[in-house]
């Protein structure tokens, strides 16, 4: 249900995206950003990616690309002027980032008949929601110690979502090193941390008390603070937690007490094998805050 704080939440977040479209054509900070919203930066950033499937730095680019195209296509304002104005240094760099998402030149561009791209302006709406039920639990963790390996996932979300798929299809055999180290039966933690705009650091890690092993490390993740939600039981709650994810920025986090807190964010797996596959789950550590 659409209440004050969620409100409050949704006019801050308009703010911050309609201080961006403003100022599209000048060095944009993203702390200078995130004050329209009344939010940390780290906070704004986490919430917009989950919320709209790319990255702040992703949606400047794509709207400074659309508008880009726009002036190419409709004045005879030269390509190095307008590389310059939207943040290049030179035509090349220009030229590289304006194919790769138009899939034409600038110059191709001018021609008649140009098919062009075009990214919508963000425009956040009031909607009428909820009035369901989330189950979760806040809990206060002592510092944790788990073992594993990491790799930094870099680009767009959705090229980061691809690398930690086949992060995970080309490292079986480590897995299978890595699960006989762990403390828990069933079990793994993954763990997100080091967040920037355009990459973080991915871990795969079993929750141990051993020494770890050749190609492995030991990762200690510092006393949090994390609201801790449940996917349903089913054979693959991996299909489940996009889902889960997203819904506990969209409805939970703007009718609560609590925001984003840095720190690592934490996805448990409980895998069992048959008979039991139907009761697999995952939960979902979020770090939080109380609200100031």
């Amino acid at each position: 249900m659409t209440g004050g704080i969620k409100v409050d939440w949704i006019t801050g977040m308009q703010k911050a995206i309609d201080y961006i479209e403003d100022n599209l054509i000048y060095d944009l900070d993203y702390s200078e950003i995130s004050k329209r919203a009344l939010v940390s930066s780290f906070h704004f950033q986490r919430v917009f990616s989950i919320l709209c499937g790319f990255t702040v730095g992703e949606y400047i680019r794509n709207r400074r690309m659309t508008l880009a195209g726009v002036e190419l296509t409709m004045s005879d304002v030269k390509v190095i002027d307008v590389a310059l104005k939207y943040g290049y240094e030179t035509p090349e760099s220009f030229t590289k980032a304006f194919s790769r998402f138009h899939g034409i030149t600038p110059k191709a561009a001018r021609e008649s008949g140009a098919k062009m791209k075009s990214f919508y302006r963000l425009l956040i709406k009031i909607s009428l929601e909820g009035g369901d039920i989330m189950d979760y639990r806040i809990e206060r963790k002592n510092t944790l110690t788990f073992v594993g390996y990491k790799k930094k996932f870099t680009g767009g979300l959705e090229e980061r979502f691809e690398q930690e798929r086949d992060f995970w299809v080309n490292t079986r055999k480590e897995q299978d090193v890595l699960m006989a180290l762990r403390n828990e039966s069933f079990t793994w933690y993954d763990i997100n941390t080091n967040f920037s705009d355009d990459d973080y650091d991915h871990y795969i890690t079993v929750l141990s008390d051993k020494e770890t092993t050749e190609g492995f490390e030991k990762i200690t993740v510092p006393e949090l603070t994390y609201a801790i939600f449940e996917t349903e039981r089913m054979n693959m709650p991996t299909l489940a937690y996009p889902d889960l994810r997203k819904k506990i920025v969209s409805e939970w986090l703007p009718s609560s007490e609590y925001i984003l807190a840095e720190g690592p964010e934490i996805t448990v797996t409980h895998w069992y094998k048959k008979p039991k596959k139907e009761k697999r789950y995952i939960e979902l550590w979020i770090p939080v805050e109380k609200k100031n």
